[in-house]
């Protein structure tokens, strides 16, 4: 019986233990957020570590020196475990992927102030050269572009075309900016900034996702698409603030939740990233707190904590096959300001009204297995005039040109045929006048 009794006292002080522990880090936690990880979040921690010395202070003087002990011990190791989300694991400062081998790649400093990466893939020779260059815009909306991306990029080179990519400030090769400076608005006057520098009076543009967003906003822009001759608008996320509002139904079954974890490692498995990021992905911190600095989290970032974003770009059938879409070496993600970028264009007005005078011939691009709303691209088809022509791509998720079985083939076609304004090799399906049959099928 003595032997229960002990056993329960002492279950008894561990959980007292526990529970003070627990307690003092959800103190740390919320003046974390309260602060906005002022310091690192430091502040937060002297705070917890003030509010834990007071309260064993206060046992004292009413003469409960065991129990204010007790305290004691507990702060401390409430300190110890909150400290370890204080303390930077990787850089502070700004590195930027080495260089990649066999294409040619510039900085451009743009009108906007911006300095971004620039890569060019020119026709290859022998092949009847295309007289319009050909811009993309990739997705993210705020990281390198990907390996998967850039052989896409070179397989259009290899027949005739002229190939310009970039990455927007704070991705990738790129420059930084200051966090209130990622703006979806500041995403258009860059790209029109690049639309200047690129050879020749006009450019075809394609845009990839957050990249889609960008390129239709800019058709929405006299003075930006003014430098677009032809504009490929392929799986486009939501393209102002009224249409983040709308619900909705995605396509075919992705392959996240059966696909594979991808190996490597995890910035989320350190205390520090697990509690900045995930705040930050909970609405609770802002992409302009000062928990984690802009350069640090890129640093952290890794390609593995993107694991069920890239499984939602494949269709179910894919899910154990999955290719590797980047080098460890060339990952950069900046989630901060991808948040930001997005935010702006959750807040932003319709845009639906400058779109529908755009003049610009437009494809809009869209895959079965897609995780986007639909209702995302059946809006900008139902307020753009110019599109002329969509393709509907059957078999294939979100990153349509993605290296397995024939859909780089696939991709090409579609994408050339129309830049080359021949005869799409699919339907032309759905049309605006489509959209009421293609949402209530739920395709």
């Amino acid at each position: 019986m003595t032997f229960v009794r002990r056993s329960l006292r002492a279950v008894r002080t561990s959980a007292i233990y526990v529970m003070a522990v627990l307690a003092l880090v959800v103190v740390f936690l919320a003046v974390v957020v309260l602060t906005g990880g002022v310091g690192r979040g430091w502040a937060a921690w002297t705070v917890t570590a003030v509010i834990g010395t007071a309260a064993a202070g206060l046992l004292a003087t009413r003469h409960r020196r065991r129990s204010a002990v007790h305290a004691l011990i507990q702060t401390s190791l409430a300190c110890a475990v909150t400290a370890s989300a204080c303390v930077p694991t990787v850089p502070t400062s700004w590195h930027y992927p080495p260089d990649l081998p066999g294409v040619s790649s510039e900085r451009w400093t743009l009108a906007t102030g911006s300095r971004v990466a620039v890569y060019h893939y020119a026709p290859s020779a022998g092949v009847v050269h295309r007289g319009v260059p050909l811009l993309y815009l990739n997705g993210g909306p705020v990281r390198s572009i990907a390996l998967i991306d850039h052989t896409f990029l070179r397989r259009l080179a290899d027949e005739g075309f002229d190939v310009y990519a970039y990455e927007q400030a704070g991705g990738g090769r790129s420059d930084p900016m200051l966090m209130h400076d990622y703006t979806i608005d500041r995403s258009v006057r860059d790209l029109m900034a690049v639309l200047e520098h690129v050879p020749g009076r006009r450019s075809d543009v394609i845009g990839f996702s957050s990249g889609a967003v960008t390129l239709t906003r800019a058709l929405a822009d006299a003075a930006s698409a003014a430098f677009i001759h032809r504009a490929v608008i392929v799986e486009p996320g939501p393209m102002d603030g009224p249409t983040t509002q709308l619900d909705g139904w995605t396509g075919s079954a992705t392959a996240a939740g059966i696909a594979p974890l991808p190996g490597g490692p995890r910035s989320i498995s350190l205390p520090r990233y697990a509690v900045a990021f995930g705040l930050l992905r909970l609405g609770l911190l802002s992409p302009q707190d000062e928990m984690v600095g802009q350069a640090e989290a890129v640093n952290a970032f890794r390609a593995a904590d993107l694991g069920s974003d890239t499984a939602n770009s494949y269709c179910a059938k894919d899910a154990q096959r999955i290719p590797v879409e980047d080098s460890a070496a060339n990952f950069s993600f900046n989630p901060a300001a991808s948040l930001r970028v997005q935010d702006t264009i959750t807040h932003s007005p319709s845009i639906a009204p400058q779109l529908r005078a755009s003049e610009v011939p437009a494809m809009l691009v869209m895959a079965q297995c897609s995780h986007q709303l639909r209702q995302w691209a059946t809006a900008i088809l139902a307020s753009d005039p110019a599109i002329t022509r969509t393709q509907f791509l059957t078999g294939v998720g979100h990153h349509i040109w993605n290296g397995l079985d024939d859909n780089n083939d696939r991709a090409a076609s579609v994408i050339t045929a129309f830049l080359d304004d021949e005869p799409a090799p699919l339907p032309d399906y759905p049309t605006a006048a489509d959209i009421p049959s293609f949402l209530g099928e739920h395709r």
